[in-house]
């Protein structure tokens, strides 16, 4: 359904009444269709202005009202996984006036947060966490006494990762009392893969399922009786028949109750199941088909690039653009380029073909494109045979995702000395998806593995010969590089170079100060230094473009000379880069006066790069400050000039 033209009277809007879900028990059932359209209308115009997550949650719209609708929170735990489906929960939840702050400093978040709502049950951010935490209030309500219901609601993708069947399997075990919503929308981020997902899309309309079965069961009612054993193998049969046709066969076999397939959109058809299946002992199953980006056409057209998108214009769905190209543009241009020379290069992703980069990879070379679905763990062992082998793997995923993927780095692929280029898209502040995604640990867990080559570009043009290099590397190897846009630096004329592993550049050495950066902050700090030289203060720059091994030779120089060093990095400061330098200074036995600065001890809130990384310090203000700190009373004789009297 179409926006409501500018100007229209506002006045009688249903969605005006909703403070809460007891607000919405309050409407008839004819009238949700019609609450439906005002709550997608309110999600497009949010997003339109502030960005965020469109698609998943325009097929979620009539979903949350019926659960909603029909179960009882905050008193019934409700659990969205993947939270970037839960923007109509928000609304309904108290959030409806709030909602225009989505993704903003100060505002509401983009995915479920218990500290923000009562009615978030469980905080959410990445996937398939919906079942495994919604089975643990479970045995936490049987334990305690408590009569509440517990529903996971897991989808877009999300059933493709181990975690979500490991759960499945010890819930159909402990057979508690746990409803399982599947939102089966065909989609992830790209486009579901793999056999299961196959399996799950089997689409058999309600309508359908219901005529079959009629049929059977009057079929076995005609048979005469032959005593109660045979009513059972009938019924029993009749099950199996229906299992046989629908994706109900392997969840029924894991323990579970399987009721679906049921049309996403049809909210009576919606609040019937959810109603019948609140009675139900032990674990239940009730898959529910959506369509992603539902009405608003360009997000159902095309429901990756409105999975998560910028502003955009509401009436031709044309985003933002034109600014320079992206780290992400450069690094699936330069890969292409490379894997055009070496067939040995093959490209693995998690469900993030699009958001990686690697769309146009998988175009081009079909045959050596890999996507693996939401299984992070998966990526990086498989990367690791087909490293065995001798290919060259690069592995695609989001600072913060592969997280969830650390154990198969450090034994599967760093125990072995494997050649798994790991490229870390999305690394240090993301900005309004907040602290759930924010690529601030990745230096922290990495660095510390035997074996491993890290390596952060300073622009995109040094990202290409990073790339490059890590190509030749020959052992595991990850780069790191930022979510947007670049500097605007020419990547089109420069012929690839691989650069010497474990070796800084030296941009200017400083007599007062020297600044050791990384990554997205070598320019901050060579402006930073501008401003200190201006001021009479000889603060030099060094891009230490390699986390490791470090380039030991430089910082001893530099620690001797000047005798003070500031590190500065998009990462935790706790097991970071700065704490690297000073490991290597204590080895050493080098005395040197040396500051950090990075991320401070806590969860990182969201907001837009620029506002988050002001606040913490690491824009230039924060790193000018901090270098007056270090310099202060520093007497230059030769200038005369005391930094303490700036």
């Amino acid at each position: 359904m179409s926006l409501r033209e500018d100007g229209e009277r506002m006045e009688g809007r249903l969605l005006d009444r909703i403070d809460g879900p007891d607000d919405l028990k309050r409407l008839p059932e004819v009238q949700l269709d019609r609450l439906a359209s005002e709550i997608r209308d309110l999600i497009i115009e949010t997003v339109a202005e502030r960005g965020g997550h469109l698609a998943s949650s325009l097929g979620a719209v009539e979903l949350a009202i019926a659960v909603h609708y029909t179960f009882n929170a905050p008193e019934d735990d409700i659990i969205w996984d993947v939270g970037h489906q839960a923007y109509p929960h928000k609304i309904i939840t108290g959030r409806r006036k709030a909602f225009k702050t989505l993704r903003s400093l100060g505002g509401i978040s983009g995915f479920p947060n218990p500290c923000e709502s009562k009615y978030d049950a469980f905080g959410v951010g990445h996937s398939s966490t919906s079942i495994a935490a919604g089975l643990g209030m479970s045995v936490a309500r049987d334990l305690s006494g408590a009569g509440n219901r517990v529903v996971a609601i897991i989808g877009d993708g999300s059933m493709t990762a181990g975690l979500a069947f490991e759960a499945l399997n010890q819930a159909g075990h402990l057979k508690r009392d746990l409803i399982v919503i599947l939102n089966d929308n065909e989609m992830s981020i790209s486009n579901n893969v793999g056999a299961l997902s196959s399996f799950l899309s089997r689409k058999l309309t309600g309508r359908f399922a219901t005529k079959v079965k009629k049929e059977v069961e009057e079929f076995f009612n005609s048979v005469p009786l032959l005593g109660r054993r045979l009513i059972t193998f009938a019924k029993k049969a009749e099950n199996s028949i229906i299992s046989l046709l629908t994706p109900g066969m392997l969840f029924e076999g894991l323990g579970f109750h399987y009721v679906g397939p049921i049309d996403g959109h049809n909210i009576p058809e919606l609040t019937r199941a959810l109603s019948n299946v609140k009675g139900v002992k032990g674990p239940v199953l009730v898959h529910v088909i959506t369509k992603k980006g539902k009405g608003y056409i360009h997000a159902e057209r095309e429901p990756s690039r409105f999975h998560g998108i910028g502003r955009f214009d509401v009436k031709s769905g044309v985003s933002g653009g034109g600014g320079n190209k992206s780290y992400t543009k450069v690094f699936s241009e330069t890969l292409l380029e490379i894997a055009e020379e070496d067939s040995r290069v093959v490209a693995i992703t998690a469900a993030m073909s699009e958001g990686t980069g690697l769309g146009s990879f998988a175009r081009r070379f079909p045959e050596r494109f890999f996507d693996v679905g939401i299984a992070e763990q998966l990526a990086v062992t498989f990367g690791a045979g087909l490293a065995k082998k001798g290919f060259i793997p690069v592995v695609a995923i989001y600072s913060t995702f592969l997280q969830r993927a650390y154990d198969e780095v450090l034994h599967d692929v760093c125990l072995q000395g494997l050649h798994v280029v790991f490229a870390l898209d999305r690394a240090g502040i993301v900005g309004q998806d907040g602290a759930t995604h924010h690529g601030l640990f990745d230096i922290s867990y990495l660095r510390h593995i035997p074996g491993m080559v890290f390596m952060a570009p300073k622009d995109e043009d040094e990202l290409r010969h990073l790339l490059y290099t890590a190509i030749g590397v020959g052992g595991p190897v990850a780069i790191r590089y930022p979510r947007g846009d670049g500097y605007g630096v020419n990547t089109s004329s420069t012929t690839l170079t691989r650069l010497p592993v474990g070796r800084f550049e030296v941009i200017h050495e400083g007599q007062d100060l020297n600044i050791l950066a990384v990554g997205t902050m070598v320019y901050p700090s060579i402006h930073a230094s501008e401003r200190l030289r201006a001021n009479g203060f000889d603060v030099g720059v060094v891009n230490c473009r390699f986390i490791k091994p470090l380039d030991g030779e430089t910082i001893e120089a530099l620690a001797r000379g000047a005798g003070r060093l500031i590190t500065v990095e998009e990462n935790m400061l706790e097991g970071g880069f700065g704490s690297a330098v000073l490991e290597y200074l204590e080895e050493k036995g080098i005395r040197c006066d040396l500051k950090r600065i990075g991320a401070p001890d806590r969860f990182i809130e969201h907001g837009s790069q620029e506002e988050l990384r002001h606040a913490i310090g690491l824009d230039v203000e924060g790193i000018e400050k901090r270098a007056r700190e270090v310099l202060k009373g520093c007497q230059r004789e030769k200038r005369g000039v005391s930094i303490g009297s700036l």
